[in-house]
């Protein structure tokens, strides 16, 4: 194969909406098969490295595993508020009309697989954990309906790429305001501070990004010590970074997002997937699954998410409040449920803030990881056969 050609098929392979699906599953199968090698325990000492400096003002040093929680994650939530921002100003969340279907999916989405969870496991050690399966990964699920390509709608694929940022977006809430430790008041005001600042330089219509991601990193360190989950930083950074375009200039929201997509997509979510995954199998761990923490995480993203989404979509357009994206119909939306039932990334993340038990945690990941491989493989499945002689 001539070195054209092979360049050529590299490009068109970054460039595809499942490529980063592909390498954040390349990267959880690397992570398993490492963590279950000789190489299993190296690879924790590594994770539990620290990096960084301290002194007696500034506290800046942390195991390498938390600086990707916490620090590279903050980028991710950065640009997945960027996108809610886009979405709100003159996408698919701009108007009622548009916005109202999937808005009310992600709501029903989240709220029927916490109280499914919620109820397994109520007066149980494991009774906090009821958000973890409330979100769907928006990486994995876009992947897997764009393998499909002109086998779906188009309208399904952006119908889906609304509900999963409103899910991003109830899940960060989630996150601020139930899963905060104790919090550090002075912290908080000197967040406020930075908020306010950039709240400033966005009305003087200051375009330099540089002026808004310096104090999104001050923001970052202040409410990491106070309390909330510092990825919160990269959300209220990217409310105030600006929308407004220039004559034949591209916004600074869209310079931004454009700069983060790809290592976000290829870098930053394939790593976090990777620390976050490498899980050591154990005698009884299968048995877990039937346990109130495996069967609430289960039940959850694959009964509860497609449930929540399908019923959500029956009252709404029976009561004539929304109607289905063009061309899809109700096997359409069975298979986008299911597809939502990816948790993955956000699933873990939750199970990380939910516990500190190292064995609820595993036990946690590995039913997020069998609900989501099951949700995947199903919906696909679902949405193939039910468009078997359509293109759209």
């Amino acid at each position: 194969m001539q070195k054209g050609n092979s360049l050529n098929i590299f490009k068109r392979f970054f460039q595809s909406g499942a490529a980063s699906g592909i390498i954040i599953f390349s990267c959880v199968i690397l992570s398993l098969i490492l963590a279950n090698s000789a190489l299993g325990a190296g690879l924790q000492a590594l994770l539990n490295t620290s990096l960084g400096f301290s002194n007696n003002s500034i506290h800046l040093r942390y195991p390498v595993q938390l600086w990707i929680n916490d620090g590279l994650m903050a980028i991710f939530f950065l640009m997945v508020g960027l996108e809610i921002k886009r979405e709100m100003i003159a996408g698919e969340l701009a108007t009622p009309q548009k916005a109202l279907l999937p808005i009310l999916c992600a709501i029903g989405g989240a709220l029927t697989p916490a109280l499914i969870y919620f109820i397994i496991n109520q007066n149980t050690p494991t009774k906090n954990g009821w958000g973890i399966p409330m979100a769907t990964d928006i990486a994995f699920a876009l992947a897997i309906i764009s393998m499909l390509s002109k086998r779906v709608p188009s309208s399904l694929k952006v119908f889906l790429a609304a509900l999963a940022i409103v899910d991003d977006l109830l899940a960060i809430l989630v996150i601020a305001f139930f899963y905060a430790g104790d919090l550090h008041m002075n912290y908080l005001a000197y967040a406020a501070g930075v908020a306010v600042l950039l709240f400033i330089l966005n009305r003087l219509k200051v375009t330099k990004l540089v002026c808004y991601l310096i104090p999104g990193a001050f923001m970052w360190y202040f409410i990491h010590h106070s309390g909330i989950h510092a990825t919160i930083a990269g959300v209220v950074t990217a409310m105030f970074i600006p929308a407004t375009t220039t004559a034949n200039a591209p916004s600074p929201l869209e310079r931004l997002e454009h700069l983060l997509t790809t290592p976000v997509n290829f870098i930053i979510v394939p790593l976090f997937a990777f620390a976050n995954t490498n899980i050591q199998f154990e005698a009884g761990m299968p048995e877990g699954l039937a346990s109130p923490l495996g069967l609430g995480i289960i039940g959850g993203l694959l009964i509860g998410k497609p449930a929540g989404i399908l019923f959500t979509s029956f009252i709404s357009t029976k009561t004539g409040i929304a109607k289905l994206p063009e061309n899809a119909n109700w096997k359409h939306l069975a298979g986008l449920g299911l597809l939502a039932g990816i948790g993955f990334t956000m699933s873990i993340f939750v199970a990380l803030l939910s516990f500190s038990d190292n064995l609820l945690i595993a036990e946690a990941k590995f039913s997020v990881l069998c609900a989501s491989l099951l949700s995947a493989t199903l919906g696909y499945f679902l949405l193939k056969a039910g468009t078997r002689h359509n293109q759209y």
